[in-house]
Parts: C-alpha cells; sequence; structure tokens
C-alpha cells in the first residue's frame, strides 16, 4: 500500500494535520499495519518536497503547534493518476510457505508437519477475522477488509493442501535438484 497516495487521499477531503491523518488512516483502514507518526510526518514532508502537498498553516490551539496540510493541484492530479492505475497481478509470487516447505525438504525437516502447524495458524486467523466481520457494529471498510484477507489466507490453505498432496513428488523433485 502506498503511504503517500493514501495520505493524498485522506488530504483530498481538506486540509488536515498529521495527528488526523494518521487517526483517519487507522479508522479508514482497520486490518491495515496502523501508521507510526514518523512515517506520516516524513511522508508528509516528502509530499511537500515533490509539490504534491502544501504547508496550510500552523495552530496550537492550546497544546503543542500543529501544522496543518493540504493537497496540492499537482497532488490532486497524481492522486488521481494512482487510483485510476491498474495493479498489475504478480508474474511470479514470493511465497515464504512455499520456501520453507523446500528449505524443509532441503534441511531434512518435516515440510509436512510445517504445512499442517501453517494450516493451523491460518485457520486460527481466519477465526479472528470472521469474529471481527460478525462484531456487532462492524463498519462496512471492516467487512471488505477482513473478506480481503479471508479470501488470501483461504487461497492460501487451498495451496498448502495441493502441496501437501503432491509432497512425494516435490521432494523427488527438490533432492534430484
Amino acid at each position: 500500500m502506498s503511504t503517500r497516495h493514501i495520505l493524498l487521499g485522506l488530504l483530498a477531503t481538506g486540509p488536515s494535520h498529521g495527528y488526523d491523518l494518521k487517526r483517519r488512516h487507522d479508522e479508514r483502514f482497520p486490518q491495515a499495519r496502523p501508521l507510526a507518526y514518523g512515517q506520516v510526518y516524513t511522508t508528509l514532508q516528502r509530499l511537500v518536497r515533490d509539490g504534491l502537498a502544501a504547508v496550510e498553516g500552523t495552530d496550537s490551539d492550546g497544546g503543542p503547534e500543529r501544522t496543518t496540510y493540504r493537497a496540492t493541484d499537482e497532488g490532486t492530479r497524481e492522486l488521481s493518476r494512482w487510483a485510476g492505475e491498474i495493479a498489475p497481478p504478480a508474474p511470479f509470487v514470493a511465497n515464504e510457505i512455499f520456501a520453507k516447505v523446500v528449505v524443509a525438504i532441503l534441511s531434512g525437516g518435516d515440510p509436512a508437519a510445517y504445512l499442517s502447524a501453517q494450516r493451523a495458524a491460518h485457520m486460527e486467523r481466519m477465526r479472528e477475522l470472521t469474529a471481527v466481520k460478525a462484531a456487532k457494529g462492524a463498519d462496512l471498510a471492516t467487512v471488505l477488509s477482513a473478506d480481503y484477507a479471508l479470501n488470501h489466507l483461504d487461497a492460501d490453505l487451498r495451496w498448502m493442501s495441493t502441496t501437501a498432496a503432491r509432497l512425494t513428488t516435490l521432494t523427488a523433485e527438490v533432492d534430484a535438484a
């Protein structure tokens, strides 16, 4: 996920300061990793440097000084360009699970046991996400984010089942190489 474009998208609704942008990010993308304040302010500085955002002003409101930022016209165009850009499907997927299966074979480990343990971890995460979706008052953004993750976990589980069924052949190929 592009932090700079997400922040530009949040600025599209109007000027805001870094603290508010971080809070809104964490609310809008509840299943994403929360942004660190340092990441927000570093990204805002780069957006200003690149002419995509500008400082609107500063105020203290009786507390610490806060700088308010706004998207520039160039920033609005960049956001529009990025939002309309098709994300290409990855031609090759670097998969940590697959790498660990192969390493287990290479090192004399137990790839079947690893796949079984990984499957259990995936199932637990799926139960957690299902509970998040079913929670009273869950908003649509949370439900859709959980659905996205659940579908990816489900694809991983199907892949693990296929791989477990082919471990004998895979082991022979890895050992022969």
